[in-house]
């Protein structure tokens, strides 16, 4: 006869089994490691912004291709050079790294998914972003413009999303330690939001929020 002790362990055992089969994979990882993997919705990019590396980067045209040679859809930003990721994030605390390669005006964040494509990510309470223009750093939130002082231009920077904390924090990615904390106020779930006036950008998701965050 088992004992009441392995008894305990092969039921927990069988619990376990029974909550992954019964769950997506990659629901069970998000659960367990609390990342996000995204890639960026063509779908949202405007038409001076191409994608490459798997939708991953964008690339800034100055031309750009012509509005009228591109799908004409509602989720298409017009007036702004944005483009959208296609992950919803709504609970969680998620952490992704942007590259930055020959961009000196770009514009980096959360915006909510449904936000108005006639208006830039960071003028008003649908997204929440860090820009960074002329060489230095700012908080955007709702058309208020904040400085971040004692930051250089970035290679690489990540970005950490405490969504019930209800927090957007902008991460020294080489030494793991926050730069600046931006205070939000999510109504819903939001999606990564980029914007690109120069150079490009390459984004890395899938990744653990660092231990010491």
């Amino acid at each position: 006869m088992a004992s009441p002790l392995r008894s305990l362990v092969l039921g927990s055992r069988a619990l376990s089994c029974l909550l992954t089969r019964a769950l997506p994979r990659g629901d069970v990882i998000l659960a367990a490691r609390r990342d996000i993997s995204f890639k960026l919705d063509e779908k949202t990019a405007h038409s001076s912004l191409d994608l490459f590396k798997k939708d991953t980067g964008i690339i800034y045209r100055m031309l750009g291709m012509d509005p009228t040679k591109v799908s004409q859809n509602p989720e298409r930003f017009r007036e702004w050079a944005i483009v959208l990721g296609n992950t919803q994030i709504g609970s969680g605390r998620h952490y992704w790294e942007v590259t930055v390669k020959r961009s000196n005006e770009f514009r980096i964040g959360v915006a909510d998914e449904d936000m108005s494509r006639d208006e830039c990510i960071g003028v008003s309470n649908r997204s929440w972003v860090f820009a960074y223009c002329h060489s230095k750093w700012y908080v955007m939130q709702d058309s208020k413009t904040f400085p971040i002082t004692n930051i250089g231009h970035p290679s690489k920077v990540g970005l950490l999303l405490d969504y019930e904390g209800r927090k957007l924090s902008l991460v020294d990615s080489e030494k793991n330690s926050l730069i600046h904390t931006l205070n939000t106020d999510f109504r819903g779930p939001v999606v990564p939001a980029f914007a690109l006036w120069d150079g490009e950008l390459l984004t890395h998701s899938g990744l653990d929020v660092p231990a010491n965050l």
